[in-house]
């Protein structure tokens, strides 16, 4: 069986120095290398702004006013309900994104706009990525403990258990509620049956204060809005110069016309309705005259009212609805504080049942994670063990804590040892770039296995030698059962790519340009030597890059087609 192609291709306009760029990748682990500054991680991060990623405008290319990325997936990555989310129906299916010099970012899953959240999350199920830097936030033992929760799969459970501790939360600041002091309580009845009957006392009605907007304008200009309509009646159905009178007389002499001539139906039927749509007009504001009223008193009223509205709108608002709210909250807090006696023995019966329920939630995630704890640390040790360490230890240490919080009652922290007779220690403690290196791609293989695409942007700093080509081959073997992009500087994890992109700058009509070109088998070969700081076919490092590309091939690589890349 093939090995999977999960992320098809990648189309680049001005993003930082690209003006416009595509590239379609190869199943396997596909390697990016160049000169240091060539833009090896503008790829990266153009399909990280693609897939989410925060959007920055000031990386819009000099002179252009958006840039735009879009990559296009198999369709197969797509967990099914997702697939039925965006009507995905082809065997693949294209993600794209926008962004202007105003800061708007604009996304599409095909042709259907999408929330940058949803983006975001529909990024995360598809790559992984991992930085240089991103080893700086798994160092935080904060982190430690969801790390070890995504690993076990223990959402349903932890969510379960936040919902009693939420409980016991609720019991709790309704016991401190009862258990004030007479006086406290009976002072915090007083102010609020006091605020209660000050909002109970206006009776008011919901949507009052817009009906009173609604309403203001037509109090305030009664007596010319009723001239007005008189006016405008009169003009209607004056007895001889009128509008109406003066359609009669048209539409009474159009009909003669008609029964002379069958074409004028039409028009003479059009008067007439013009005419009955004049006279409904003027019955209608004769309506309009006879009810409307120039009320003074109703006027001040409406204004007293409105001014009250805005008063207590100030003081339990902003809004009419807030204050109606607030009146029911009170209510509720007066009902608690009454019965704040009788039910205090029942809320410490409901807390003890509560608490229990807690303590057993709470013992079912420390023992789920004990055995993922033990697991995990074996699984690492096991997958950084083959990368140039002697002894390794890796430990995911639970501590249990004497109070149980929104977690649990457990806290977590990481501990390492690279080497035989070294004491495990905080990851936070390790100074060697290269030991984060390696452990960092050991954690990511086991904690992060389930998206098909992963993401290394030099994961191999710190490290040279027989470590990278050790590196190398872990990343060729983690590639067999997904996708990898790796950006390296070492030639002994270059050449386990099963497609080998270069990448380098050119200037172009004064203007700096990245360009990506994928390599042949020759190309390859003198990429690596000139990687090894050789140049030239008869150097010795060309027949070292010759015998690194043998012997990655003996492990296993595959060599596939170049992919192909366009360039504008």
């Amino acid at each position: 069986m093939g090995q999977p192609l999960m992320l098809k291709s990648i189309a680049i306009n001005n993003f930082a120095i690209i003006s416009a760029l595509r590239l379609d990748f190869g199943p396997g682990l596909n390697v990016f290398t160049g000169e240091t500054g060539a833009g090896k991680s503008i790829v990266i991060e153009a399909l990280g702004f693609a897939l989410g990623a925060r959007g920055d405008a000031g990386l819009i290319r000099h002179g252009t006013q958006k840039m735009a990325t879009s990559a296009v997936f198999e369709a197969a990555s797509l967990p099914a309900a997702l697939a039925q989310k965006y009507k995905l129906t082809r065997a693949d299916f294209c993600i794209k994104r926008e962004l202007d010099q105003k800061g708007k970012s604009r996304a599409w899953v095909n042709d259907i706009p999408v929330l940058m959240a949803d983006l975001a999350a529909l990024g995360d199920i598809l790559v992984d990525f991992h930085g240089q830097h991103e080893h700086q936030t798994l160092f935080k033992p904060a982190a430690h403990l969801d790390i070890l929760d995504s690993f076990a799969g223990l959402e349903k459970d932890l969510k379960a258990f936040r919902a009693v501790y939420d409980e016991e939360r609720d019991i709790k600041a309704k016991i401190a509620a009862v258990q004030m002091s007479r006086q406290e309580r009976e002072s915090a009845l007083e102010l609020y049956k006091y605020q209660l009957e000050e909002i109970e006392k206006l009776s008011l009605k919901p949507e009052e204060d817009s009906q009173i907007e609604t309403a203001l304008p037509r109090l305030k200009h009664a007596a010319k809005l009723k001239e007005q309509a008189s006016s405008s009646y009169e003009l209607l159905e004056d007895t001889e110069g009128g509008a109406c009178a003066l359609l009669s007389k048209a539409s009474h002499t159009l009909g003669d016309m008609a029964g002379v001539d069958s074409s004028l139906r039409a028009v003479e039927s059009e008067l007439a309705s013009a005419l009955a749509i004049a006279q409904e007009t003027a019955r209608v504001l004769r309506d309009y005259h006879d009810n409307i009223k120039a009320d003074p008193q109703t006027l001040d009223d409406m204004l007293s009212r409105q001014e009250v509205l805005r008063k207590i709108k100030l003081k339990y608002g902003p809004a009419l609805e807030d204050v109606l709210n607030t009146a029911q909250n009170l209510k509720k807090r007066i009902a608690d504080l009454a019965g704040g006696a009788q039910s205090a023995q029942k809320l410490e019966s409901a807390l003890a049942n509560v608490h229990k329920k807690l303590l057993s939630l709470s013992e079912g995630l420390s023992e789920a994670r004990r055995k993922a704890a033990r697991k995990l640390g074996a699984l690492v040790a096991a997958e950084v063990a083959p990368l140039g360490f002697a002894q390794v230890r890796f430990e995911a240490a639970l501590e249990q804590n004497n109070e149980i919080g929104p977690k649990g009652a457990d806290s977590l922290e990481f501990l390492f040892s690279p080497n035989p007779g070294s004491a495990l220690r905080p990851l936070r403690s390790i100074a060697s770039g290269g030991e984060i290196s390696r452990l960092m791609l050991g954690l990511k293989t086991v904690l992060n296995g389930g998206t098909p695409v992963a993401v290394f942007d030099e994961i191999d700093a710190g490290i040279s030698g027989q470590t990278g080509k050790l590196v190398g081959q872990k990343l060729k073997a983690a590639s067999s059962g997904r996708q990898i992009l790796c950006v390296t500087h070492l030639p002994q994890v270059a050449a386990y790519g099963d497609t080998h992109f270069s990448v380098g700058k050119f200037v172009k009509n004064n203007n700096t340009e990245v360009n990506v070109e994928p390599l042949g088998p020759e190309e390859r070969i003198l990429e690596i030597a000139r990687m090894m700081g050789a140049a030239g076919k008869a150097s010795a490092g060309h027949r070292h890059a010759q015998d690194l590309l043998s012997e990655a091939a003996a492990c296993g690589a595959r060599q596939n087609p170049p992919a192909k890349t366009s360039q504008k």
